[in-house]
């Protein structure tokens, strides 16, 4: 077993078109896990890290891959995630289970639209990360510019560790600014890592650079603080600790830059994976929850400890169920019984297996601080497993609600049976992708992340099940609210032959910040206790639907004030009904309004469309929040609805005669316009005509 140590488990995100995957495979080569590198896009095979048939057509990555390399005697577990949006969940998973991250920026670019949500993943799990400057061969490659972003736009402290020798096409290495030795990579593949003297012309730049490096690494230690304040040499090992201490207590974050298409820098950031990323005993102390008294338990990474595992990502297969498992205590045995704290049951491991993309190692045993998959463990996403006797919940992981629906209906009899498998595997892998069968037309609707995301479902429901169907036009994914509180007093009272049906529920609905709150505030007894729980099944079955067009309700509180009952006709059935009809009266009375998803756009254009392009997203709604010219093109930023972003794509190829490209994830839900909402109510009420 390998001290936990000497154990890295990162991942790598960035914005779509980074270099993520490139990056990935160059550490495969270097970490001798492969001997041939792939290209995304090529005559080859396709990147090791890109298994789906999908991913290496398109040349993006969908679902995030898993291996384990060495470097020297460093393990590194490393996931690869996507960088398109609308697959933010494999980011999402990946972040809550890692120990460290890198974050890899365009040198041209620089912080895009997705780096800022990627950012916010990373804060959210307090996951400390190294900064890579990737694809510094690029024309208009600008590291400094990207640092300088890092601060104005994510609000982090960067602090560059590297000086480039060259830019450009004439980017040859890089200076590592804290052992002040030139790096370069020699060899057709850049296999060959030399160091030599900084070059004369450099020198003075490269000075500067390392003094404005130890002034900004200073601030973290007193050792080093006295030395330069007394003109005395700071010995590297100082450093490289400080640089680490500062990393993992998330108040610094180190810059590399390099090319990874160009075979350059790649080494030096898997040093500092080694040098400044945590190992599992690091990271700040996990906290779980007794699942009995559901009090907080700090959980350590002891490999003698209890079993605590989270099922992370599952994956349906031919044979079975693959789900991924992140260890942080305990030892798991292959053939041990583990428990499932939220079913209730124990369930045997099967196989277990280390993951190198698609490609499977068998394991007999597993430990704490460690990523493996196990083969036909029946479970959830973001389900615990933990021993019986020491049952323990983790906190789950964030999912993002869909904005964009279609409907789909199998093209015969034969495809719905095919229809229906795969979209129970779907979801069961994906939470962000949601189906639902839709009363009124009877039409199946499927909900998710974009655009892109549905598409990709409906390819491999056709490549993997051989299931044709015939697609909708998409819809917009509308919330309702209130915009005030309101009161409800609702009867129900049915008498039929035999016992009937009463209930009597007193209460108000407030605006909430949360989606959805219940407070019981009954007393005496008005309502038996017995009912209150079938009270708050009837507000949450009302808020699957609202009034005005049908879509959810969100940002509600219903507060349970008072009521009554009768010993012989109330029933948990007559409350349910009751809270249910109470909630649907109080809504209208609560000027309720409709929301509607809100899309950041970044659209990069060359200068002399700005106009137009501008005009355009004006046009869609859109408010404009602005823009900045990058080495010869544009980069205009705005917020626009989603439902005016349909078709987008060909709208801004015909625009910018094909020359500009855009990114768009959503931002937050926001009220429509009084005459948007009019029409959706019109639209509405035609079709129930």
């Amino acid at each position: 077993m390998i001290p936990r140590t000497r154990i890295r488990n990162i991942g790598i995100s960035a914005h779509i078109d980074s270099g993520k995957t490139t990056l990935s495979e160059r550490i495969l080569f270097y970490t001798g896990k492969i001997h041939k590198i792939e290209e995304v896009r090529g005559d080859g095979d396709g990147a090791t890290m890109d298994f789906m048939p999908l991913e290496r057509e398109k040349g993006i990555t969908i679902t995030s891959a898993a291996t384990t390399c060495f470097w020297k005697d460093i393990q590194i577990n490393l996931i690869d995630t996507p960088g398109h949006v609308d697959f933010t969940i494999e980011v999402e998973r990946s972040l809550r289970v890692l120990d460290g991250a890198v974050m890899v920026l365009c040198a041209v670019a620089g912080v895009q639209s997705q780096s800022i949500t990627v950012d916010r993943q990373m804060k959210r799990y307090r996951v400390p990360r190294i900064a890579f400057i990737n694809k510094m061969d690029r024309i208009g490659a600008n590291p400094f510019k990207v640092v300088q972003a890092l601060k104005d736009k994510l609000h982090l402290n960067p602090v560059l560790l590297q000086y480039p020798i060259g830019n450009e096409d004439r980017f040859q290495g890089v200076v590592d600014l804290i052992t002040m030795q030139a790096n370069y990579f020699e060899g057709e593949n850049g296999e060959h890592w030399e160091s030599k003297a900084i070059p004369a012309e450099l020198l003075a730049e490269v000075t500067t650079a390392r003094e404005k490096m130890l002034d900004q690494v200073s601030f973290y230690s007193e050792k080093m603080m006295e030395l330069l304040l007394n003109n005395q040499e700071v010995p590297p090992e100082l450093i490289w600790q400080t640089i680490r201490q500062a990393t993992l207590s998330l108040e610094l974050v180190p810059v590399l830059i390099g090319s990874a298409f160009k075979n350059k820098g790649v080494q030096n950031l898997l040093e500092a994976i080694a040098l400044y990323l945590p190992s599992p005993t690091d990271r700040e102390i996990v906290q779980g929850f007794d699942a009995k008294t559901h009090q907080p338990v700090n959980i350590y990474p002891d490999v003698d400890g209890k079993l605590v595992a989270l099922a992370f990502k599952l994956t349906v297969e031919s044979f079975g169920q693959l789900t991924y498992l992140r260890l942080y205590s305990g030892t798991l045995h292959q053939g041990s019984t583990i428990y499932n704290p939220r079913t209730g049951k124990s369930v045997r491991v099967g196989q277990m297996v280390r993951m190198h993309a698609n490609v499977r190692q068998h394991l007999s045993e597993a430990f704490g601080g460690e990523i493996i998959a196990v083969i036909g463990l029946d479970c959830a996403s973001g389900d615990t497993f933990c021993d019986r006797e020491n049952p323990l919940t983790l906190e789950g992981m964030f999912v993002p609600e869909p904005v964009i629906s279609l409907s789909i209906t199998p093209k015969n009899q034969e495809d719905s049976d095919r229809v229906s498998k795969a979209l129970n595997r779907f979801m069961r892998e994906d939470p962000t992708f949601r189906v639902r069968l839709d009363s009124e037309s009877n039409e199946t609707l499927i909900a998710g992340m974009g655009e892109l995301h549905l598409e990709i479902y409906l390819e491999r429901m056709k490549r993997e099940y051989n299931a044709e169907v015939y697609v909708g036009a998409p819809a917009v994914a509308y919330r309702e609210t209130i915009s005030q509180a309101a009161t409800f007093d609702f009867q129900l009272k049915k008498q039929t032959g035999g016992s009937g049906q009463y209930a009597h529920v007193v209460g108000k609905i407030v605006p909430s910040a949360e989606t959805f709150v219940f407070e019981n505030r009954v007393v005496g007894g008005v309502i038996p206790k017995e009912y209150i729980p079938a009270c708050e099944k009837g507000f949450r079955d009302a808020v699957q639907s609202g009034e005005l067009i049908g879509y959810p309700v969100v940002q509600v509180k219903v507060i349970l004030e008072n009521g009554g009952y009768h010993r012989e006709d109330s029933s948990e059935l007559a409350f349910r009904s009751a809270a249910k009809q109470g909630f649907q009266a109080a809504f209208l009375q609560a000027e309720p309004i409709i929301l509607e998803p809100i899309m950041l756009v970044e659209v990069e254009t060359p200068p002399e469309f700005i106009g137009r392009v501008q005009g355009d997203l004006s046009s869609r709604r859109g408010v404009l929040l602005g823009s900045e010219t990058q080495q010869g093109y544009a980069v205009i930023r705005a917020e626009v609805p989603l439902v005016q972003m349909f078709g987008y794509s060909t709208g801004l190829r015909s625009l910018s005669s094909g020359m500009a490209s855009f990114t768009m994830e959503f931002a937050e839900y926001r009220q429509v316009p009084a005459n948007v909402q009019q029409q959706l109510m019109a639209e509405v009420t035609r079709q129930h005509r």
